[in-house]
């Protein structure tokens, strides 16, 4: 296990990545950078939904979701197991930065005019688990986009930065580029351990091998001065 050392290592080393991580980032915030974001982010909508655990049970949901007259409301209340909207009649109120829904889930619902029911029933598997839930969807409303992606800056800032700190390939360059710029030297195999979370075995072997053939090169210029 951890040592007490080599956890407050560790935590430092993870607090100086991060640090290190999110001004990298900050300098991908361009114009480009922003505007792509705005391309493919969506406002926020509100929808109601209602999940189910069996599928037959959801497609008779979706039936009587769909029939004229229907109450949307009461359906999620009376069948869906989401407990944190059940009670509220299934309704939620997101964006397309949110991660409270399902990817499947959220793209259905945007793809839907407001007051409408989705047609079929949405299939989710949870890969943690091996269990697959059922959604019936209906879009309540959905605010209108700005043609103007500079009224969503605050939000499409959130989403680049997010977006390039959860790419492992660019925190792994940033942390290599950091190590070459610094001139710094892995020899410690802690330290190696604490990185190899953010670089490749091969990058960090790169830094030893380096180290190696820097002090080889070192003795050696000393024994040619001597």
């Amino acid at each position: 296990g951890l040592t007490e050392e080599t956890y407050k290592d560790q935590i430092r080393t993870n607090k100086l990545v991060e640090y290190a991580v999110k001004k990298a980032a900050e300098k991908e915030l361009t114009d480009d950078a922003y505007k792509s974001a705005y391309e493919a982010y969506t406002p926020e909508v509100t929808a109601r939904i209602i999940r189910l655990d069996d599928e037959t049970k959801a497609k008779e949901v979706l039936a009587s979701a769909q029939a004229e007259g229907a109450d949307f409301a009461q359906l999620a209340k009376d069948n869906s197991t989401d407990t944190d909207t059940k009670d509220d009649g299934g309704k939620i109120t997101f964006d397309s930065s949110s991660t409270i829904l399902p990817t499947e889930v959220q793209t259905a619902i945007f793809a839907l005019d407001a007051g409408q029911v989705g047609a079929s029933v949405i299939s989710v598997l949870d890969t943690s688990t091996y269990t697959t839930s059922y959604y019936v969807v209906k879009l309540e409303s959905k605010t209108e986009k700005s043609d103007n992606w500079k009224d969503y800056k605050d939000k499409l800032k959130e989403i680049i930065l997010a977006e390039k700190q959860a790419d492992s390939t660019f925190v792994s360059n940033v942390i290599k580029t950091a190590l070459q710029d610094a001139n710094v030297k892995v020899k410690d195999s802690a330290f190696q351990n604490l990185l190899s979370q953010y670089i490749t075995t091969e990058e960090s072997s790169s830094s030893t091998e380096s180290s190696t053939e820097s002090s080889s090169s070192t003795t050696e210029s000393s024994s040619s001065g001597e």
